[in-house]
């Protein structure tokens, strides 16, 4: 591990435990070099998530495009950002407990979108509106009406 302050190679682990999440350890470090301490995370490291776009190109799954879009369907809305960010970590979790290597555009929008219909019905139209591509009034008031009819 390289040290932030002198780049020094050298270190040692002073403290070992948990993050907050658990999915992280969390090391506090002195380097040997300057005796300067230092944090370090350690996470499992785990296999790319690819996104099969409608065109069929792939990409990886990009987690910081994904905030982007909830926080503009969120914009105004009195959802906290540890509320978005656990949703986003529930998404990537639920396909990797499914050991799923590559999943559809469709199938994580649909995700994303029964999520966000649990968390906020104006925030889940504002999302369904960008992600279905309505293109006039009807489609969105079908959708509200949709909605409108769920107990």
């Amino acid at each position: 591990m390289k040290c932030p302050y002198c780049s020094g190679t050298e270190s040692r682990v002073i403290d070992s435990r948990p993050a907050e999440d658990s999915e992280k350890i969390r090391r506090r470090r002195e380097c040997l070099s300057c005796g300067r301490r230092f944090t370090t995370y350690e996470m499992v490291e785990n296999t790319p998530l690819i996104v099969v776009k409608k065109d069929k190109s792939r990409q990886m799954f990009d987690r910081e495009k994904l905030m982007r879009g909830l926080l503009r369907a969120c914009e105004k809305r009195q959802i906290p950002l540890a509320t978005l960010e656990s949703l986003v970590d529930g998404i990537e979790q639920e396909f990797a407990n499914e050991m799923v290597k590559e999943v559809s555009s469709v199938e994580l929008g649909e995700c994303v979108l029964r999520e966000l219909k649990k968390l906020d019905k104006v925030a889940y139209i504002r999302f369904a509106s960008v992600y279905r591509d309505f293109n006039d009034v009807a489609s969105f008031m079908r959708e509200l009406e949709k909605l409108q009819k769920e107990p």
